[in-house]
């Protein structure tokens, strides 16, 4: 989860401290295509076998990706974070 480093007090979140994923030269360039335009849980389906993971495209890629799901348009490129990066990171 983007949260996964996030305060929980009782029912109720505390200020967003999302993780962070470091760039790396070994990153990939990845143009959308129109298969994945708007479903970025697919695109992380097929890259990492785990839909739920849709939301590392916009960390990794701030400045490109402010909207994770309405801003995977069909010609946009963004990096692409490796799968190792993501294991060592969440675990």
């Amino acid at each position: 989860s983007p949260y996964s480093k996030t305060e929980v007090y009782g029912n109720y979140l505390d200020v967003a401290n999302f993780v962070s994923i470091p760039m790396d030269p070994e990153d990939a360039v990845f143009t959308v295509n129109g298969t994945y335009q708007y479903r970025p849980d697919l695109l992380a389906y097929d890259l990492y076998g785990d839909s739920s993971l849709w939301w590392v495209f916009a960390l990794r890629n701030p400045n490109i990706i402010k909207d994770p799901v309405f801003d995977m348009k069909s010609g946009i490129s963004f990096y692409l974070p490796k799968k190792s990066t993501l294991t060592g990171l969440l675990g």
